[in-house]
Parts: C-alpha cells; sequence; structure tokens
C-alpha cells in the first residue's frame, strides 16, 4: 500500500511522510550493504523494517509501498553501476534470465472509462505493431497511426474532438466502443499498416461493476435507465464481438477483479485468439497470480511494480507467469514520473 499524507495539502496526496520514512528509517539501515544483493535489501525493507501483511502478503503498509520501491529501484540502479553493466542487463542477471528481448510496445490511443470526460465505459483502445520488423520500426507505425487518427477524428467530428485524456490517448465524444474501434481501423488503413498493427483494450470493468454483479456500460451517466446494463455472460458476447470484427490481440481487465467465474470463461473461449491480461485481478502480486494459474482466469500478467512494491517481488511475479506459459506486459501507472527505470526492467526480464 502506498503512504500518502492525508489533509488538505495537496488533497492528501502528499508523500512527505514517505519521503521521511526513506531519510530517516530505511536509509540509515542499509547503509554498508552490497547493492549488488538485491533480494537481500529488498527483503530486510520488506520484511524486516516494514513488516506489515494482509491476506494477499507483504502490504507494505507501515513505511509504505511507495518508500520501498524507490528505495528498491535506486539500489538496482546501484547495483549495475557496482556491476560495470547496463541496468538492464543487471535485471537479466537478477532475475536469470538467458535473452533480452525487446517488447512489441502497445499505444494507448484512444481514452475512456475514468481516464477521460467522454462517454465511453471501457478505459483504453491500444495498438500494437507485432508485424514491425524491430521495435525502431513499431515506434515509427504507432506514432504514424496516432497522428492519423487524429486526423480521422478531426475530420468525423471536428476540431474540438482531438483533445486527449489522462493517458495521451484521444478523447473524441464516442457513443460506443465499436466506434472507437473502427476509427482506428480506419486510421490504420490509411497508415498502410493494415496486418501489421493488431488491436488491444483494457476495458478497467471494475469501474462499471454494479452492485448485483453486472456491468453498467452507461455509468458514467447516473442516473440512468440500466438500457445498457449487461450481464457478465453478456459482457462475453461483445468481446466476442471485438475478437472477431477487429485483430484484436490482447484484452486487459475484461471483468471486475472478484468475479473469477467469467475471467475463466474468457480467457478459455478467447485465450487462443488473444491474450487476456490481468492488471486488477492480480495487481503484480504472487499469491494472486498463483490463484489466477489455478482457476485459469487469465493468461498474461501486467506487471506494474509499484503495486507489488519492489524489484523482487516484481521478479518472483513474472516468473510464476512465465512458469504458467503466459505472456507479461510491463506497464506504467497512471501519473506517474518520467523516470524511464520500467524500460530496462521490460527488456532484462524479456517481457513484451
Amino acid at each position: 500500500l502506498e503512504l500518502r499524507d492525508g489533509g488538505d495539502v495537496y488533497m492528501g496526496k502528499g508523500v512527505s511522510k514517505a519521503v521521511s520514512n526513506v531519510n530517516e528509517v530505511i536509509g540509515p539501515a542499509l547503509i554498508g550493504m552490497d547493492p549488488t544483493d538485491q533480494q537481500k535489501i529488498d527483503d530486510k525493507m520488506v520484511k524486516e523494517l516494514d513488516g506489515s501483511k494482509n491476506e494477499w502478503g507483504w502490504s507494505k503498509s507501515d513505511l509504505g509501498a511507495n518508500a520501498i520501491l524507490g528505495v528498491s529501484i535506486a539500489v538496482c540502479r546501484a547495483g549495475a553501476q557496482a556491476s560495470n553493466t547496463p541496468l538492464y542487463e543487471h535485471i537479466q542477471k537478477l532475475a536469470g534470465n538467458s535473452e533480452l528481448v525487446m517488447p512489441v510496445p502497445s499505444f494507448n490511443i484512444i481514452n475512456g472509462g475514468s481516464h477521460a470526460g467522454n462517454a465511453l465505459a471501457m478505459q483504453e483502445f491500444m495498438i500494437l505493431p507485432t508485424g514491425a520488423d524491430n521495435f525502431t520500426q513499431a515506434m515509427q507505425m504507432g506514432c504514424e497511426v496516432y497522428h492519423n487518427l487524429k486526423t480521422v477524428i478531426k475530420k468525423r467530428y471536428g476540431q474540438d474532438a482531438v483533445n486527449v485524456g489522462d493517458e495521451g490517448g484521444f478523447a473524441p465524444p464516442l457513443k460506443g466502443s465499436d466506434e472507437g474501434l473502427s476509427l482506428i481501423k480506419e486510421a490504420i488503413e490509411i497508415s498502410g499498416y493494415t496486418g501489421k498493427v493488431k488491436f488491444g483494450m483494457d476495458v478497467a470493468a471494475s469501474e462499471f461493476l454494479t452492485k448485483d454483479g453486472n456491468y453498467d456500460l452507461n455509468f458514467k451517466n447516473q442516473p440512468n435507465d440500466g438500457s445498457d446494463v449487461v450481464s457478465g455472460d453478456g459482457l462475453l458476447d461483445i468481446y466476442g464481438g471485438f475478437v472477431s470484427d477487429y485483430p484484436m490481440v490482447s484484452i486487459e481487465d475484461p471483468y471486475d477483479q472478484d468475479d473469477w467465474e467469467h475471467w475463466a470463461k474468457a480467457t478459455a473461449k478467447y485465450g487462443k485468439e488473444c491474450q487476456i491480461v490481468g492488471d486488477d485481478l492480480l495487481v503484480t502480486n504472487p499469491k494472486r497470480i498463483e490463484v489466477a494459474i489455478e482457476k485459469k482466469a487469465c493468461n498474461a500478467l501486467l506487471l506494474k511494480i509499484n503495486q507489488i512494491g519492489s524489484i523482487t517481488e516484481s521478479i518472483e511475479a513474472v516468473s510464476m507467469a512465465k512458469q504458467a506459459g503466459w505472456g507479461i506486459m510491463t506497464s506504467h501507472r497512471s501519473g506517474e514520473t518520467e523516470d524511464p527505470f520500467i524500460a530496462d526492467l521490460a527488456v532484462g526480464l524479456a517481457t513484451g
């Protein structure tokens, strides 16, 4: 758990308490330790200096996961410097990987859900340039589709429709997900990358779960008449349309994090065509990953290091996912800094 200050300053989101824990508790306790021994240092912070637990393991609620992770990242960088190796190679060695893999970048180009002020319930509409020859070409392809999408949106909805959401994707006044997917399809065609650029989504279905366990696709307009509320099975059929009508290769968080039944149904039905990615379901937690493997609830992990709070536990989560035959996507968090550490992490852990 992240440690925030509370109160009125920065709407309670300040981190001065976490910073004090780094300077006054964690820092002095780590003086003299070997920075190349990542696990020993992480264990000291997580298990000894903090020691807090919940039902899913070490919670880091005393010192704060944000305090512990900041130091864990700094230690990882220091270990690379001490070893005189690039950071991504140091991470590769920590994980015991035999090869380095450049990821396929995933571009979030239309925003909905809680990330935008439009009517879209589903949160992120993405593209993945799977047909690129290398990472450089993939970046080029993604950027060209993004800018062509701007032209498509402006032509169809007007100049005011090309404002962006919280994640940098466009937030046009769309009425439904199919409308967004068709815009992306047109932008890909204009760019000349049909067949080379695939589709992905982050549904973030927990955001529109109703009290009775259904899903309200019009949750942003309250109160509403309930005509857009669908069951878990109804949502499954909607995903079926996405998979059949578009080159969909990734669907993230298709259901609420506690709706294990429908997660398993989605993976069984569509898991061969596309990856079913657990973000809210897994929160990069090894214990939740273990449950998901047992229930066959998904087939890919979204790795967010500030969900779990240390580099060692992140490596453990990736190792478990790989042993289960899952895919892994390394991800940033909404609102985080421009620090590039996770780029080295993605390469070193051979994710993407």
